[in-house]
């Protein structure tokens, strides 16, 4: 499982050129014009957070910014699609991660749990179901 929590507040500086593919960058651009409700730079960061705490555990390698590209649902979730090797949960190719992201009261949180089928491992998930809705409810601020 990997979850992120980051402050709702635009990434600093030009870190988001350090951190985000040329498509990443558009697509914060795109969602941006559509609304400024979510500082949606801060949101892809936080979905790359999220992205690397499962990565890690299971590739047991470093993951660069560069390793994997979000997409972005405006309607509170995500993807991630591995541009390197992927990493393996028991034997199997984790190609894609699929994750939940929401907005609220000063907060970014996204989160990201395998499946039971995917998390039956040598590294063994904690959490086995997705995010409850209680968590990551459809309403996005």
């Amino acid at each position: 499982m990997g979850i992120d929590a980051e402050e709702s507040a635009p990434l600093p500086g030009d870190l988001l050129d350090l951190v985000a593919l040329p498509a990443e960058r558009d697509l914060v651009e795109r969602l941006g014009a559509q609304s400024d409700a979510v500082p949606w730079d801060r949101l892809l960061f936080s979905c790359k957070e999220a992205v690397y705490k499962v990565w890690f555990p299971l590739a047991q390698r470093m993951l660069g910014f560069d390793g994997a590209r979000i997409d972005i649902d405006p309607g509170g979730a995500f993807s991630a699609r591995f541009l390197v090797p992927p990493p393996q949960a028991a034997g199997t190719p984790v190609p894609r991660l699929t994750g939940r992201w929401l907005h609220r009261d000063g907060l970014i949180l996204t989160a990201i749990a395998l499946p039971l089928s995917v998390s039956e491992s040598p590294v063994r998930a904690t959490h086995t179901r997705a995010p409850s809705r209680a968590l990551f409810g459809t309403e996005n601020r």
